[in-house]
């Protein structure tokens, strides 16, 4: 096969076919890993380019203050506390009850400015690079108003108020979809976690009653709009996979291992259905291991994910400050050896 670009290798691969080779992108790069390896890189997206990545990513453009030394208020209320990484953790929401719920107006859709980065990498890098687009399904922005744990409380206590919140995040998401795809880009990635490391964080009652109607209504929009969905969960999926799955995402992305999620299992079972990104172990592998143990599971991915196409190569989450460099140097240089169909492990 000729060479493809890094776009026409990604649809490929979110069409469940074979490439020219595997691509790689990843959807969080440290700062401190990404000056290690290639110093006076500017941002993210600075960063993919230099290295080759076959994506640039990029999101709506909100507004945010600086409100503590590591803390910053987002446009939609809430405050993250990113300490040394590039994502935060919410600690200051402002959502606990119905009546601030009732009271609460999200940022707007169309504001002006609010899609200046798309415009940017679409002009920049359409046709060349696959650009992925950051929106929310049904889970973050519920868990971003309220907190993690007022989430989960209310989940068993207050069913109204959990649907209101989806419905905000699905209509707001799929009014922002609509902007994006007029756009130009090319595919969206959402990033709404729904699990840990041992197992959904609703019971898959829950998680099919409250969450699972939203989640269907916006992945059919997004992939109404012509925009193929790349859906990101940590976690162990086992108890509500099919759900995910049937929802009609077209990849599932990290296949988390620390959680038990075996990469040939998940192909086996659902690789006529959807495409599969990940997964080598960013919690271990990529941040302890030698790069003798990283090449080795790096051409273990490469055998249970490769065959047949509809895959992405990428760390099991995120590149994230605790990633040696050498380490992740080491998996992209296995995958550039051994990542071409046909595959020759």
């Amino acid at each position: 096969m000729a060479e493809l670009t890094s776009f026409e290798r990604v649809m490929r691969v979110l069409d469940r076919r074979e490439p020219d080779r595997i691509p790689h992108f990843e959807w969080l790069f440290a700062r401190n890993v990404r000056e290690a390896i290639c110093p006076g890189c500017t941002s993210h997206n600075d960063f993919a380019v230099r290295m080759g990545h076959d994506a640039v990513l990029v999101g709506p453009d909100f507004q945010k203050e600086q409100v503590g030394p590591t803390q910053w208020r987002s446009e939609w209320g809430y405050v993250n506390d990113y300490g040394n990484q590039e994502h935060g953790v919410e600690v200051d929401c402002p959502i606990q009850s119905m009546s601030d719920f009732e009271a609460y107006s999200p940022p707007d859709p169309l504001a002006p400015g609010r899609y200046d980065t798309v415009e940017w990498a679409v002009k920049e890098f359409k046709g060349d690079k696959a650009i992925g687009v950051h929106l929310n399904d049904v889970f973050s922005i519920p868990r971003a108003l309220m907190g993690m744990e007022n989430l989960l409380m209310t989940i068993a206590l207050d069913s109204e108020l959990i649907r209101g919140l989806v419905d905000m995040s699905v209509d707001i998401n799929l009014a922002m979809a609509k902007e994006v795809a007029a756009r130009g880009v090319d595919f969206v990635w959402t990033g709404d976690d729904y699990a840990c490391n041992t197992g959904p964080m609703m019971s898959p009652d829950h998680f099919r009653e409250l969450f699972y109607p939203g989640l269907c209504r916006v992945i059919g929009g997004f992939r109404e709009l012509g925009l193929p969905v790349i859906k990101h969960t940590d976690g162990d999926l086992w108890p509500i996979i099919d759900m995910i799955i049937d929802s009609g995402i077209s990849c599932l992305d990290p296949i988390d291992p620390q959680a038990g999620m075996d990469l040939a299992e998940v192909k086996e079972k659902y690789g006529d259905r959807v495409a599969l990104k990940g997964n080598v172990d960013c919690a271990q592998t990529l941040s302890y291991a030698t790069v003798d143990e990283v090449i080795a599971e790096t051409k273990e991915v490469i055998r249970k994910g490769g065959p047949g196409g509809g895959f992405i190569l990428s760390s099991s989450n995120s590149i994230h400050a605790s990633v040696k460099p050498e380490n992740y140097m080491a998996m992209l240089d296995t995958l550039k050896e051994f990542g071409a169909y046909p595959l020759s492990l």
